[in-house]
């Protein structure tokens, strides 16, 4: 024991699980930093003319938005700004609940978030392979594309949006899905998990 009754090394002890578990965090943080920047378009866009938002959904039991679909949802509304010729497609069906993850997101940006803009849902998806290509109909019109969800997820639909419609792809911009330390501690379970699917895509 020391003097003051701690035993001995369990300072050591607290100080080498903080460094650890901030190492952990800031490692998340650089992952999904990172994947915000990849498999966009061949050269920058600007964001003129009319754009897509295309909110992945979650899977989500009944018809209140969980915590990572209201994450995705602020994703998609910072994504989309002030401009006026923005439409955000929620996607998702019913995986988890009997409501669709589409209208459990729809709900929320308009009751909770307030977005006031043009908004479309598409509720049959029950994998990203689906969001993708059930969105398409509905992006084709689009200058700049962004998909709204955690880094890795959003860059997994950007490369099965690539292999389904390069054309498409080449529309791809950064988003505003990255903000340092927002949902900090989910961030290192989507980042092993977005890891290991990014490698072992269809």
């Amino acid at each position: 024991m020391t003097p003051r009754g701690v035993p001995r090394g369990t300072l050591r002890a607290i100080a080498a699980v903080v460094v650890g578990t901030g190492s952990v965090l800031l490692w998340a943080e650089l992952v999904h930093a990172r994947a915000r920047t990849r498999r966009l378009g061949p050269t920058p866009r600007v964001r003129s003319g009319p754009g897509a938002v295309v909110v992945l959904g979650f899977a989500n039991r009944g018809m209140r938005a969980n915590v990572v679909n209201r994450w995705r949802a602020r994703m998609a509304v910072r994504s989309a700004g002030t401009s006026d010729a923005v439409t955000i497609i929620t996607s998702g069906g019913p995986v988890r609940g009997e409501a669709p993850e589409a209208s459990v997101l729809a709900q929320y940006l308009r009751d909770e978030l307030g977005w006031t803009g043009s908004l479309l849902q598409e509720t049959e998806s029950r994998s990203t392979w689906d969001n993708v290509r059930n969105i398409i109909p509905m992006i084709e019109s689009a200058e700049w594309i962004v998909f709204a969800s955690n880094g890795l997820h959003a860059e997994k639909a950007r490369e099965y949006l690539r292999r389904q419609r390069p054309d498409l792809a080449d529309r791809l911009v950064i988003g505003g899905e990255y903000r340092f330390g927002e949902m900090i501690l989910l961030k290192p379970l989507f980042a092993v998990v977005g890891l290991r699917k990014l490698r072992h895509l269809r």
